[in-house]
């Protein structure tokens, strides 16, 4: 019977002892919590310039004209179709300059004025239904309380604005139960939009809040 001999370590071969587990276990939580800093600190910090891009953009598209009041339809000759749309303007509160106003005549009383040929405004105001578009409209204005009397909305000042709708089709007028919109674009700034329904019963005046 040939004795068997099991033999022990082999020179030269070190073992992984309990404490240096320990040490690569630490360095590897050490490790693992500073990136897990810096991703959240990355995190924050993107989210951040995020907000501030968002912040931006929504500032950007910040009108520097609002409603004041209500807006009123008007149906001059009682023939259950609007004639003018109107409502007030003034400046938003900060804005730096004056808002040009100048008005140009409508002088072929067509009801465009993007057709004249001397144009002295700056603000256009389109009109938008469900079977018409029209770009650059007609439209006046006048001066209400407080202003210096020139043609520019400041600080302070408001201006009663007149929407003519002698350009919309005969087979097209606006008349009951019909949703209009109105678009008012200043020179260079953010435009101010807004969308009102008529009620079943037309009357001479025709108030919206």
């Amino acid at each position: 019977m040939s004795n068997s001999t099991v033999s022990g370590p082999h020179h030269g071969q070190r073992g992984i002892t309990g404490l240096d587990s320990a040490i690569i276990v630490t360095t590897a939580i050490l490790v693992a919590s500073l990136l897990a800093a810096i991703v959240i600190g990355a995190g924050i910090f993107f989210s951040k310039k995020a907000g501030e891009v968002v912040g931006t953009g929504i500032s950007g598209m910040t009108s520097v004209i609002e409603l004041s009041g209500t807006v009123i339809a008007r149906d001059a000759d009682g023939d259950s179709n609007v004639d003018t749309i109107e409502f007030d303007l003034e400046s938003v509160l900060g804005a730096e300059s004056g808002i040009d106003l100048s008005v140009t005549t409508d002088t072929n009383g067509d009801g465009i004025l993007s057709n004249e040929e001397t144009k002295l405004h700056t603000m256009v105001i389109s009109y938008l239904d469900k079977g018409t578009i029209l770009e650059d409209i007609a439209w006046t204005k006048s001066s209400l309380g407080k202003n210096d009397r020139d043609d520019l909305l400041e600080a302070g000042e408001k201006f009663h604005i007149a929407v003519n709708l002698a350009a919309l089709p005969k087979n097209n007028q606006l008349g009951s139960f019909d949703t209009f919109a109105i678009q008012i674009i200043p020179l260079a700034d953010s435009p101010l939009s807004f969308q009102k329904t008529l009620p079943p019963v037309m009357s001479s005046v025709m108030t919206f809040d």
